[in-house]
């Protein structure tokens, strides 16, 4: 399931711990929407991952879908994204950590709607299937802001002393409306780029569409196969949500297992204690990451340890230990910080120049797509005025092989976002107090970032809203107005970007879904309108009810909390630096410069100089930036776990692998994502974990 979240800041000194989960490799061959398709036996590309084809051999058939968008698919998606919101809120306010709906709505869509089409006596589809997750992720993945900048701003008195949310409640669904519109908007003309060109993995939205396909198998042979593939995964999926249930009440063995500490332990050696204990390199059995990781080439799973190793485990350490550092995590250190903090800007700036450096490679279809939306926003004019339409010259040729009548009218985008950005700007300075001109450039600088985003979470399946927030933070640190003023501007800009960008990536997320299955986008478009006004419904109620049972999460007076609030601390941490006289390290700024330049070199030597059967297998720069701004070793461990077990299990039995691993990968991160809101409903009843204490001391667990 796909991280939309901050990254998780580590605080071990209250308990916090490394969990997580990520992953990249080659997309499948694009399949035609206007007539039935078949898939035979999963291929091998040449970077040895598996390729589904079209219009080979026919060993079963997905037939035409008369209605791609209907509307039963529509709200069941809906209402199944808003359960997987209660879960997020919940989730992330505790540990900084939010999951996607993607594989939640395909399964548990297809279990309800699939009986309700038999009393209909009609048929549900793979692609309505699609419509239906698309639904659910749309309407499960609007928590950003409520697990961030928002109750920052009411712990430090920005939205007025003693203030509750529940006394900003239209205020909050106006920024909640702006920030679900805005980024569904922002995703449209983003897909060509991503899911067409670059062809990136995605591996949630990949890993829905192989659990949809297989849901949908029908034929002969197909049949058979779909009932064993479908065992399959369900096995995969029980199997991650039991480890994940039984570790909640033994953490110390079915959850995290702190190898290093006891070994340490056993041998007196603090150092390899230390490791585990204050730098988080234990082993997790986190089946997301396993599944994900299964999915990953070998070059993104190496490059991603690769930075979290130098981050955490070589450089950091090393400079803790000189005390140039002052330790591992938190963003509220004095001097040069922590090396959570100082290789923040290193590993932004990686991910940027690696993101922009791709950009520049494959950018003509994106200033088209740009060019376009100009054109009809200033048809739009011209058709009010009634004067004569622009035409397009341009001699652009696209890739895409969605027929004209199943793409998102220009029209509707391009119009969509003018108003979400006038809509945005005028709440900001009425409600927020926000100056004009500090919105205008954040929404500038969130379509900016929101390529950092997509890029990183199409290979990595992560989703550095965090990162991307810190970098809006570090832009409106030093703009003049009273603090409280400069303060507010600084959190809620940076909740544009983060806020924007973790929308468009589920919904550029949802179209990749909908590429491999030859979904309408503008049916996936028209259910993800949907699930946004089930969102804003959800969203508000849900973040108001927490904070009146949790005074907490808003009244920093109060100590004792039921609620880590991971996220909330270091936004505010951040913001308060950054505006009262803190400063970016200058060791980290020449290091992020020196890594600036190194991004865009490494781009233009894999292509002019490196062949493209190796290719695959060069260094993923984006990758190693992630890992560096990534505090959780546990999730790169876990991820070269899936990685590994993959590659055992394709040179024990290669056609097992080719023909089972993407449901085996399904299973494991939709088992995962249900658990989590299982759990969820048990803290919320009152059930405690941790009641079983083996293989833990109050250091690690």
């Amino acid at each position: 399931m796909q991280s939309t979240s901050d990254e998780k800041n580590i605080h071990l000194a209250e308990g916090h711990h490394p969990l997580g989960r990520s992953a990249s490799f080659k997309a499948d061959d694009y399949v035609h929407p206007d007539r039935p398709i078949s898939f035979q036996e999963d291929k091998r590309t040449d970077d040895g991952h598996s390729e589904i084809k079209a219009g080979d051999e026919e060993e079963f058939e997905f037939p035409p879908e008369e209605h791609q968008f209907t509307w039963r698919a529509a709200i069941v998606g809906s209402l199944l994204g808003c359960v997987v919101a209660a879960s997020n809120l919940y989730v992330g306010l505790k540990i900084g950590w939010t999951f996607g709906a993607s594989l939640w709505g395909a399964i548990f869509g297809f279990i309800i709607l699939k009986p309700i089409a038999r009393l209909m006596g009609n048929s549900f589809g793979p692609r309505e299937n699609a419509t239906c997750q698309a639904a659910a992720t749309t309407a499960g993945g609007l928590s950003t802001g409520f697990v961030t900048a928002i109750p920052a701003m009411y712990r430090m008195g920005l939205m007025g002393v003693g203030r509750m949310p529940k006394d900003d409640a239209l205020t909050l669904v106006l920024w909640t409306t702006s920030a679900a519109f805005f980024g569904m908007f922002f995703a449209v003309p983003l897909r060509t780029h991503f899911v067409i060109n670059q062809d990136l993995v995605f591996p949630t939205p990949r890993a829905a569409a192989e659990t949809i396909r297989n849901l949908h198998k029908t034929g002969s042979k197909a049949a058979t196969d779909a009932k064993k593939t479908a065992t399959i995964m369900m096995i995969a999926f029980f199997v991650a949500m039991a480890f994940v249930l039984v570790g909640n009440f033994i953490p110390g063995i079915f959850d995290t297992i702190h190898i290093l500490y006891w070994i340490g332990h056993a041998a007196n050696y603090l150092p390899m204690q230390h490791a585990d204990q204050i730098w988080g390199w234990a082993w997790s059995f986190d089946f997301s990451f396993f599944g994900a990781g299964m999915m990953t080439p070998a070059s993104t799973v190496w490059s991603f340890m690769l930075g979290e190793f130098i981050a955490y485990g070589l450089a950091g350490p090393l400079m803790v230990g000189s005390g140039y550092l002052l330790g591992p995590r938190r963003f509220d250190l004095g001097g040069n910080g922590s090396a959570q903090s100082w290789f923040l800007w290193p590993g932004i700036a990686l991910m940027v120049f690696t993101a922009f450096g791709e950009l520049g490679v494959n950018g003509k279809s994106l200033w088209h797509g740009v060019t376009s939306g100009v054109r009809e926003g200033r048809n739009l004019i011209r058709r009010i005025t009634k004067r004569k339409q622009l035409v397009d010259n341009s001699e652009y040729v696209s890739k895409d092989p969605v027929p004209a009548h199943e793409q998102v009218p220009t029209l509707w985008w391009a119009s969509g976002l003018l108003i979400s950005a006038v809509f945005t700007i005028v709440l900001m300075a009425v409600d927020f107090k926000v100056p004009v001109y500090s919105t205008i450039i954040a929404i500038i600088l969130s379509f900016i970032l929101a390529f950092v985003g997509l890029q990183a979470s199409g290979e990595t399946d992560i989703n550095p809203t965090g990162s991307i927030g810190k970098v809006t933070q570090l832009v409106f640190s030093r703009f003049p107005g009273e603090l409280q003023v400069v303060q507010k501007t600084n959190l809620m800009c940076a909740n544009i970007s983060a806020s924007i960008c973790a929308q468009a990536v589920d919904m550029v997320g949802d179209l990749k879904t909908g590429h491999l299955l030859g979904a309408s986008p503008r049916s996936q478009f028209l259910a993800q309108c949907v699930g946004s006004v089930f969102a804003i419904a959800a969203a508000v109620p849900l973040f108001i009810l927490y904070t009146e049972a949790y005074h907490c999460i808003v009244d920093p007076t109060i100590k004792k909390c039921e609620f880590g609030l991971v996220s909330v601390v270091t936004w505010q941490s951040v913001c308060e630096v950054l505006t009262t006289g803190g400063s970016v390290p200058k060791g980290s700024v020449i290091t992020a410069i020196v890594l600036a330049i190194l991004a865009i070199a490494n781009i233009l030597f894999r292509i002019k100089f490196v062949p493209a059967k190796y290719r695959p297998y060069w260094i993923n720069l984006n990758a190693v930036g992630l890992g560096m701004i990534n505090p959780s070793p546990a999730l790169a461990l876990a991820m070269l776990t899936g990685w590994a077990g993959g590659q055992i299990w394709m040179k024990i039995n290669r056609a097992a692998h080719e023909k089972y691993m993407y449901s085996v990968a399904g299973g494991f991160i939709s088992g995962v994502g249900v658990a989590g809101i299982i759990k969820a409903i048990m803290v919320l009843g009152g059930v405690k974990g941790g009641s079983v204490l083996w293989a833990c001391t109050d250091d690690i667990c």
